[in-house]
């Protein structure tokens, strides 16, 4: 699970830092200590520690200007300001962003004759197939033979939501559906989107060895990799 999530909700369960940051996010302008100091009712420099944590935590950046652009004699001020961080943590994982986004490329690149089924699953494809390319071209893994793909698709994948099980040498379950509650509301279609994202991804990592297969099973993801069918290699 990435850390970072768990990181910034921790720096903000505290009363102080969790104060400063909500003024910071409503002021709508770069934030002094001072400011921050008097909005929770602190000294400066117990702001400045404060401050400095929701920082490393990467909720907020910082920077040397004169508030306001008016320029004074001495050196500028320290002045905090909201990062693009976005904090979102679930256990288990769920990746509901990265299925909004597959849906909304195959809405707006759906062919003509093509169905909304066809187009979200050649886009779902086109997707893991983007992921396993990058990290090829991360790994640079060379050839990859069925328990050598199992190995790096297992560390991708938990890198994304899922919950790999290595049930044998050559079968990687999944444990997780990061698109659970939705494949719930309609499991063909979004176990369909999930096979054709892992078999994009198999593609990408250049595992001919291996396929993504349909497998349902009661509270996993619905797809297991195991060794292609000798007619699919």
């Amino acid at each position: 699970m990435d850390q970072e999530p768990i990181r910034a909700l921790a720096a903000l369960d505290d009363p102080l830092r969790s104060g400063m940051y909500t003024h910071i996010r409503q002021a709508r302008h770069p934030v002094t200590r001072d400011e921050a100091a008097e909005a929770v009712g602190i000294s400066r420099k117990l702001a400045a520690f404060h401050l400095d944590k929701l920082v490393a935590a990467g909720l907020l950046r910082t920077r040397y200007e004169f508030v306001g652009g008016i320029r004074k004699v001495g050196r500028a001020p320290k002045v905090y300001e909201p990062s693009e961080l976005e904090v979102q943590v679930s256990i288990p994982p769920r990746q509901h962003d990265v299925l909004a986004e597959i849906l909304l490329d195959a809405v707006l690149d759906e062919g003509k004759g093509e169905t909304a089924r066809e187009a979200t699953l050649r886009t779902a494809h086109r997707h893991g197939e983007a992921l396993g390319s990058a990290e090829r071209e991360l790994a640079r893994p060379g050839r990859l033979g069925t328990e050598r793909a199992l190995t790096l698709t297992s560390a991708v994948v938990e890198r994304h939501g899922f919950e790999p099980d290595r049930a044998t040498p050559t079968c990687l379950r999944l444990r997780n559906c990061p698109f659970h509650p939705l494949a719930a509301k309609a499991p063909d279609l979004v176990c369909g989107i999930n096979q054709a994202f892992l078999s994009g991804l198999l593609h990408g990592l250049q595992a001919p060895t291996v396929e993504a297969v349909l497998d349902p099973r009661a509270g996993e993801c619905c797809v297991e990799l195991r060794p292609a069918s000798p007619g699919e290699v």
